[in-house]
């Protein structure tokens, strides 16, 4: 039986490789610091280096074929290019076959039940995350797209929050998909006012309207939450943490049934964890509060249950224990919505006679009648009298899944 190291083609170099994230990205491995690769942690690694590349840069039908998620694709026309395609994306304001070909492209960038998505956290996120409730909502992306970018450094075109240049580490929120109806392009005409909003009225990069991120290194297709609105964590929703030698640590875990965080990562990280405010470095059990449960809805003969999603294998009544964990069908998110000043919001919040409201659809004008300050790339809340909403309804989402 051979032994031999799986190789993959990087730049006209073969390397010794490993595949990451299902075969999003490769690390690939070298005997000489040669530009871009970084040291390698491993105690007497064969190879002292490493780099992380993504599958789409490595040579290889083999390597794509392999992927669990569709790669970006673009059609065949004269003059089509990927350094053309990339400079198109960063511009709110192409003509139509310029948008007619970036639709195109980002179409072929899907989420199905099951995919991986990440969302950066800043130390704050992170801190009240552990504290509040188990929910992700704005801007995110597959983790197959992002997978390669595995430090602090790299991965702070990401960040919704801006990072200081010093920052020890860079953390991510990663789950799976309970149902594509929970995610929504940012791109085209509802997304035009947010490419207005100027520099002062937002945290993190622009949003282009495009669907894709500001970089000018990477062609990255984002997603946003529909409407911005929370969705509940599923099962086994991680808590993330990338060091500067690009080691990725599961820091916690999302144990549904239990309504807490549970602590992942070993002695050798709980330097990580004292980095964060506020937060005991030797808590290995985080709690969410009652109040804190946002939760779905699915039918087990014939009556509605709360449930819990445990993607790609369905949903279940959520239920502390395991014999009463029966599947459900018909599974709905309920979504709380309402107008204030005329401009339409979700309900994000509440606190004795005020309601913290959450715009569906940011604009520069919307921000001049709201007064809505932005909380991270892309969201905007406002605290308003409750007396001063209008038009509360709930809707329920129908998941297809």
């Amino acid at each position: 039986m051979s032994t031999q190291a799986p190789t993959v083609e990087y730049r006209g170099v073969r390397y010794a490789a490993e595949m990451i994230a299902g075969g999003a990205a490769y690390e690939i491995f070298a005997a000489d610091p040669d530009p871009g690769f970084l040291p390698n942690p491993r105690p007497e690694a064969r190879w002292p280096y490493r780099r992380f590349v993504h599958v789409s840069e490595v040579g290889g039908e083999s390597a794509i074929n392999a992927c669990a998620e569709s790669l970006l694709s673009a059609p065949l026309a004269a003059g089509v290019t990927w350094r053309r395609i990339h400079e198109q994306s960063q511009s709110p304001y192409g003509d139509e076959a310029t948008r007619a070909l970036l639709r195109s492209v980002r179409a072929s960038a899907s989420v199905r039940c099951g995919t991986k998505m990440v969302k950066p956290l800043s130390v704050r996120q992170v801190v009240r995350l552990l504290g509040g409730p188990a929910v992700v909502s704005g801007f995110c992306f597959r983790e197959h797209d992002v997978a390669h970018l595995r430090t602090p450094m790299q991965r702070r075109v990401l960040a919704g929050d801006p990072m200081p240049a010093d920052d020890y580490a860079a953390f991510a929120l990663r789950w799976r998909a309970s149902d594509p109806v929970d995610y929504v392009v940012p791109a085209g005409e509802p997304w035009a006012g947010m490419a207005r909003i100027p520099g002062s009225a937002r945290r993190g990069g622009p949003v282009l309207g495009t669907g894709f991120l500001p970089s000018n290194q990477y062609l990255l297709p984002e997603f946003v939450t529909a409407d911005f609105a929370d969705l509940p964590l599923p099962t086994r929703a991680e808590i993330l943490a990338y060091t500067a030698d690009g080691t990725e640590v599961t820091m916690f875990q999302y144990v549904t049934e239990q309504g807490a965080w549970t602590r992942m990562a070993g002695t050798q990280w709980r330097r990580l964890q004292a980095e964060l405010p506020g937060v005991d470095p030797h808590q290995e059990w985080f709690p969410v509060p009652a109040s804190g449960h946002v939760g779905l809805s699915g039918e087990y003969r014939g009556r509605r249950h709360p449930a819990v999603a445990d993607p790609p294998h369905g949903f279940r009544i959520a239920a502390r224990s395991q014999a009463a964990r029966f599947p459900v069908t018909s599974v709905k998110r309920l979504v709380r919505y309402a107008a204030w000043r005329g401009v339409p919001v979700s309900v994000a919040g509440e606190r004795e006679e005020w309601v913290r409201l959450r715009l569906v659809v940011p604009g520069e004008q919307v921000l001049v009648v709201t007064g809505a300050e932005c909380v991270e790339r892309g969201v905007y809340e406002v605290w308003a009298p409750g007396d001063e909403v209008e038009e509360g309804r709930e809707v329920e989402v129908a998941y297809r899944s």
